[in-house]
């Protein structure tokens, strides 16, 4: 996803729990068909999580008969997309020549480095008899000296991904290391990203090994050291504390974080980078037709914003 109309929000909730650095409420906007996207970082609160910069929860949506997501061929520079889905399949289309459904519990990395483009639809059978969507995408910003790195695309398969469980909570490992397991997906820089499930009554320890860290809710009530938050929140911690998660009803959310990046990134449309002037590059680059096309989408793109 890679445009968003939606203005930021006041401040979120007041809390208590010292450990608590910042509770963002996700500003939201309908795209149409019903189709809702929340959008937590940036923020006016947190400009980044680790190497987040951008952090989407969409959905869940049903789709009528004919019609679905279709997010046209658009560009990306100096970071990486990650789409993670909880329902539904998005078609992803790059200029690399990737064609590959994205389905729950998998994942989708694409390096944008110095220049790639892409487009996510729903595909034409899933279209035709009426579909789901839920899920996320986030964009996490490469390190300086990667910047300019050649586009690449990885997909990962939900079995490729270990699982930390007992009998009354469960851990997807999808990116970095968690609870003793590592995911197989390669960073850039030291990333985390861990879905999570917990029954009524269960806890869970927030490691305070990784500098930063927040979670997401998607269902469910949580309590932090008796603070409560339920549904579309994210949570940033501060670093170094040691925290415990409780879950008040049954739960699911998501840890994101990491190392912090290495200085600030300038965010313009689809395009990441830590100096203004490449902002500017890519953005004539667009609008003079300089980007490779997406084999199999050339049809239309999302023109340069005017703004």
């Amino acid at each position: 996803m890679s445009f968003f109309p939606g203005k930021d929000p006041a401040p979120g909730d007041t809390f208590s729990c010292d450990a608590l650095k910042q509770v963002i409420v996700p500003r939201t906007s309908d795209l149409g068909d019903g189709f809702t996207v929340r959008r937590a970082l940036p923020s006016v609160q947190s400009r980044m999580v680790g190497p987040f910069v951008f952090f989407d929860h969409f959905g869940p949506t049903e789709f009528r008969s004919g019609n679905g997501l279709d997010v046209r061929p658009h560009p990306h520079i100096g970071l990486a997309t990650v789409t993670y889905l909880f329902d539904g399949e998005i078609m992803h289309r790059d200029s690399l020549g990737t064609a590959v459904p994205i389905r729950p519990g998998e994942i989708n990395w694409m390096t944008a480095g110095r220049g790639i483009v892409h487009s996510e639809r729903t595909g034409t059978e899933r279209r035709a008899r009426g579909d789901t969507l839920h899920g996320l995408q986030m964009w996490v910003a490469l390190p300086a000296a990667s910047e300019e790195m050649a586009p690449a695309f990885a997909h990962h398969a939900t079995e490729e991904f270990p699982v930390v469980r007992d009998s009354d909570k469960s851990v997807r490992v999808v990116l970095g290391s968690l609870y003793g397991d590592r995911s197989p997906v390669a960073t850039t820089s030291e990333t985390i990203f861990g879905d999570v499930t917990l029954k009524a009554g269960s806890a869970l320890p927030l490691d305070p090994g990784h500098e930063e860290r927040a979670i997401y809710v998607i269902e469910g009530e949580i309590d932090v050291a008796g603070d409560r938050f339920g549904p579309q929140r994210l949570l940033v911690f501060r670093p170094g504390d040691g925290i415990t998660i409780r879950a008040i009803s049954d739960t699911h959310f998501v840890i994101a974080g990491g190392a912090p990046m290495d200085g600030p990134r300038h965010i313009w449309w689809n395009f990441v980078s830590s100096r203004k002037e490449r902002i500017e590059q890519a953005k004539a680059e667009w609008k003079a037709g300089k980007f490779d096309t997406v084999p199999g989408d050339t049809e239309e793109f999302i023109p340069l914003p005017e703004r």
